[in-house]
């Protein structure tokens, strides 16, 4: 019978030779079956923080380290696990993206803030499992017209469980503020309120390539590594953080490849530049010093986010990211 093939690879006796010996046979092998699943009830982690770096190519960060990321290429990645094969695989632009990271769909989505996601989102999810307050999930975001990942046009879910939101300068229809701005920002919600849950934004790499300034672009590029280094080193000083805190830090698109000519002020399709991205994850359930070449994709954020504060994420395209986690 095939239901004892496994138990015959393992030589344990199968029925009429043993019952008492099969049985426990048996659980062993079902029990090594969930072995291979990251250990859900032993998780550390209570927060989840996720950053998006927005718009840098590959080329200029994690295809040239140190060179302008040198905090998340010498001080994070040897405390976390990279993947160098990490990809937009749906809608390159803004607001696409970070739906994709927030919702676990790829979809065509308006990018000046008109139209909300067609699904909710995790922090919705997330409320509706925990009941925790609007204040325990935040979108905070250096484009203001982010404010999109708060809500869904889900008739089900529209205007339900929403999350605060601090985006651009003031909100929607403000304009945009400097990360060094919503660093700030993030580092007084933080403090106050202690959420759970909340993503963040930092918009100048793809702000000032849009605006065809190089060096500026740069450092963009530059300063969101310094900023992301400090944001780690205030959850780690933080008692309300320290040891029980992910930190997941990606991008929502790249960019054209044609080195510093005039293509890569642009993105939005389905070229290389434009969707090869990255995914740095730092946390107390993740392994360290580890480079991963696996495919992964956006929409596998947000499955992966839903296993590590187990809650439903039912919608997703998505796959938990196993190569993450410690072995057990």
């Amino acid at each position: 019978m095939a239901f004892f093939a496994p138990l015959r690879q393992w030589n344990c006796p199968t029925p009429g030779s043993g019952w008492l010996k099969y049985w426990v046979c048996g659980w062993l092998l079902l029990l090594g079956t969930l072995a291979l699943a990251p250990p859900r009830k032993r998780l550390r982690t209570r927060n989840v923080i996720i950053v998006v770096i927005d718009g840098p190519r590959y080329s200029e960060t994690w295809g040239n380290i140190p060179g302008n990321i040198p905090n998340m290429a010498s001080r994070l990645k040897p405390r976390g696990v990279f993947f160098s094969n990490f990809y937009n695989n749906g809608y390159t632009y803004t607001n696409a993206g970070h739906a994709a990271l927030t919702t676990g769909i790829n979809q065509p989505i308006d990018n000046f803030g008109q139209e909300f996601p067609q699904q909710p989102s995790i922090f919705q999810l997330w409320r509706k499992a925990t009941g925790k307050p609007a204040t325990a999930a935040w979108v905070i975001t250096s484009k203001d017209k982010l404010h999109i990942l708060a809500n869904t046009q889900n008739p089900e879910w529209k205007d339900q469980y929403v999350p605060s939101i601090d985006c651009g300068v003031s909100g929607p229809g403000t304009g945009y503020r400097a990360d060094s701005l919503t660093l700030i920002a993030v580092e007084r919600i933080l403090t106050r309120y202690k959420p759970n849950l909340v993503l963040i934004n930092f918009m100048e790499p793809d702000g000032f390539a849009h605006a065809a300034n190089w060096p500026f672009y740069i450092r963009g590029i530059t300063r969101d590594d310094r900023y992301v280094m400090q944001l780690y080193e205030f959850l780690q000083k933080s008692k309300d953080y320290r040891n029980t805190t992910t930190l997941l830090i990606t991008n929502d698109h790249g960019r054209h490849l044609d080195g510093i000519g005039t293509g890569w002020v642009d993105h939005g399709d389905a070229c290389q530049g434009c969707r090869h991205i990255s995914l740095l994850d730092v946390g107390p359930d993740f392994r360290t010093g580890q480079t991963v070449a696996d495919t992964c994709t956006l929409v596998d954020v947000p499955s992966t986010v839903s296993y590590l504060l187990k809650f439903p994420l039912t919608q997703g395209h998505g796959k938990v990211i196993t190569r993450l986690f410690k072995s057990k």
